[in-house]
């Protein structure tokens, strides 16, 4: 009875986690023309699932109704002032908005191809690391990528305007100079040489 009274008493970690949806579903969910956007943006930047589109969907739509909310108030108002000031501040640092689009009129042009053009993947794919975007987030999730000294795997990580110049292989990586692949020093192993170019064309680690 005492060791039950005790673990009643003891909070549980599920009820202290944050459970938030970080997606939601459409409403409509075989309207055509939706369906066709969503499949050409998977296509375009190498996504998934619909998941990933719509992840990317609410989070723009949060963005817009807060600024929708203060584009209400008036221009000098202290709450328009502070929070639109931070909504496009963190906007420009992402890279989502440039310097010639500062107000919130461009945040509600914004829309989902806007970020999806931030996300690491992309980034990789148009400096010219990966040969397809498929093939950028084959090295993002085999631990090629690095961002600045993190290596980074998760291809929807987003990418900051003064971070993007620090895109690059990861140091342990073959294509960085790093230890040559499995495929690699298999072939070697077999001619019986021993380590040479450590930048093959093989993508395993």
């Amino acid at each position: 009875w005492t060791a039950c009274a005790r673990l009643d008493a003891m909070p549980s970690t599920t009820f202290l986690r944050n459970h938030g949806k970080t997606s939601r579903t459409p409403n409509r969910p075989f309207e055509k023309e939706r369906m066709d956007n969503e499949m050409k943006l998977i296509g375009e930047y190498g996504l998934k699932n619909k998941r990933e589109v719509w992840r990317v969907q609410l989070a723009l739509a949060k963005i817009r109704k807060a600024s929708r909310v203060l584009l209400t108030l008036d221009e000098k108002d202290p709450r328009r002032v502070f929070e639109g000031a931070a909504i496009l501040r963190r906007l420009l640092r992402m890279g989502v908005l440039t310097e010639d689009r500062t107000t919130l009129d461009y945040v509600l042009a914004l829309k989902p191809a806007d970020f999806l053009e931030r996300r690491l993947q992309t980034q990789v794919f148009k400096l010219g690391l990966a040969k397809s975007i498929h093939h950028a987030r084959v090295l993002i999730k085999q631990r090629h990528i690095r961002v600045g000294k993190q290596v980074v795997d998760v291809p929807s990580f987003m990418v900051r305007t003064d971070s993007q110049k620090h895109i690059d292989f990861a140091l342990s990586s073959p294509f960085g100079g790093g230890r040559p692949g499995r495929v690699k020093r298999k072939a070697l192993a077999a001619k019986g040489g021993g380590g040479g170019d450590a930048g093959g064309d093989e993508e395993e680690d």
